[in-house]
């Protein structure tokens, strides 16, 4: 008997080619929505206690920082990403040796990545914090320090949980990626209040709750991989060390990567943005502190808001990869519309509340917020979320050029919003009109990004559907 028959006959991932599609989404999404709100709970929460326990300053310490954690995320999302798709591609094509191989290779390159990280960024700490936007005696950039110098010891845990939690949902498990995410999260939510308001160690107190809650995380994960329950095993005996399944896996997870890296840059433009416009357009001596905490509030609202986007399209992505790879273009096609459907109907709601309820959205951060913060955060969160509904679309349609073996275009759509058209957006504008020019070049960003991605995918739907 086949490889491909036994896949089909007995493991989790058979379903994916045969079992109607809207029950695969809701079985896959859901737990993969939940996860990624749990798992952007990680910063969330440390910012809502942060805000609350010390001051609304020490968010503007956070802020500085997220750019280096997007960075993590970026390499985590580089082999974690990749390594799935291509477990989800070549289990569908029944070659199951190679997908437990590049379980394996995944293990290596992020253990080997964090490591690399960490080392670098604890020896050169104080000259990288001094480049992450804050000036010259920001009272945030203290904050930053304390804070990020203990999230880095947990380096390694963030990388690997988060990394391999894309690789068991490829091999249809979605289910305990979703546990995980709880276990890491849940924990978070209990040390960090205990950490801050019981033992009094401000920011500190939120990064130890974080790197142990991720080592908690990491280690469910991983012995679910190292067990018998799974399609394909974490073997590390059995490794073989291939510098082409390494580029393989590099291939399928760079859109992500880029977009990820991309968003990191991003982010510092933004956190110098509003350390040189905040103090005159604030009207106030520390207004570069005040505008980064408020970008620091609203870049949660709006990660709270895309997560359940980012759920969706993974929960898409074992579908449509496994479909792909079994040449069943009609199961892709409709797994991309609904996928596309859910999203737009998320970001929209996501778009009414941060219209509706700014005000009360940015007191769930800052309760005691200062006249400068609360007259510039709401008004900055109704700005930039003008033309949300579109970033549904945009995320579901890049990653899609992913599963139609066509990488480059990915990248380059992922890219569209996160830095081609954003990045230069908030330099011009900002230098145009300051604060509010800054603030406006996101909703900018995301209608060019729109009408660039839409027209590429018609074609590409074009050509899947002569296909069927």
């Amino acid at each position: 008997m086949s490889d491909t028959i036994l896949i089909e006959d007995n493991d989790a991932a058979s379903r994916l080619g045969r079992e109607k599609i809207s029950k695969l989404l809701l079985h896959f999404s859901i737990p993969a929505i939940t996860g990624m709100i749990v798992n952007a709970l990680y910063n969330v929460v440390d910012r809502i206690f942060v805000g609350r326990g010390v001051n609304e300053v020490a968010l503007g310490g956070l802020s500085l920082v997220l750019p280096l954690m997007t960075i993590s995320m970026a390499f985590s999302m580089l082999f974690g990403i990749g390594s799935a798709n291509m477990i989800s591609m070549r289990l569908g094509q029944g070659r199951r040796d190679e997908a437990e191989n590049a379980l394996n290779h995944c293990f290596w390159l992020l253990i080997g990545m964090g490591i690399i990280l960490m080392t670098v960024e604890l020896v050169f700490l104080d000259p990288i914090l001094s480049l992450l936007g804050a000036q010259e005696g920001s009272t945030s950039l203290s904050y930053a320090r304390n804070y990020y110098r203990i999230i880095l010891f947990g380096q390694v845990f963030l990388m690997v949980g988060f990394g391999f939690s894309h690789c068991t949902r490829a091999q249809g498990f979605p289910t305990i990626t979703m546990l995980s995410m709880f276990i890491g999260a849940g924990m978070n939510i209990i040390l960090d209040p205990i950490f801050i308001f019981v033992f009094h160690w401000g920011v500190e107190g939120a990064a130890w709750a974080t790197i142990i809650s991720q080592l908690a995380a990491a280690i469910w994960i991983l012995s679910f991989n190292f067990s018998k329950k799974t399609v394909i095993r974490l073997r590390l005996k059995t490794f073989k060390p291939t510098l082409n399944i390494v580029g393989q896996i590099m291939a399928f997870g760079s859109a992500q990567f880029f977009l990820q890296f991309a968003m990191s840059a991003v982010q510092l433009i933004f956190n110098s943005s509003m350390g040189w416009y905040g103090v005159e357009a604030l009207g106030v001596d520390n207004g570069g502190d005040i505008a980064l905490s408020g970008m620091n509030i609203n870049g949660s609202i709006t990660m709270l808001i895309l997560m359940p986007i980012f759920g969706i399209n993974q929960g898409a992505q074992p579908i449509l990869g496994f479909n792909y790879g079994a040449k069943k273009y009609h199961r892709v096609l409709k797994t991309y519309l609904g996928a596309i459907s859910a999203a737009v109907t998320v970001a929209t709601v996501g778009f009414i509340l941060a219209e509706l309820f700014p005000v009360q959205l940015v007191r769930l951060f800052a309760p005691n917020g200062s006249p400068a913060l609360m007259s510039f955060a709401p008004r900055a969160m109704r700005t930039m979320m003008l033309l949300l509904p579109l970033n549904g679309f945009q995320i579901v349609s890049a990653n899609f050029f992913v599963v139609t073996g066509r990488p480059k275009t990915s990248i380059v759509l992922s890219m569209l919003r996160q830095c081609i058209a954003l990045i230069p957006c908030i330099l011009i504008f900002g230098r145009i009109w300051g604060l509010w020019g800054a603030v406006t070049a996101a909703p900018v960003a995301d209608g060019f990004s729109f009408l660039c991605t839409g027209t590429m995918i018609i074609f590409e739907l074009k050509k899947l559907r002569s296909a069927l």
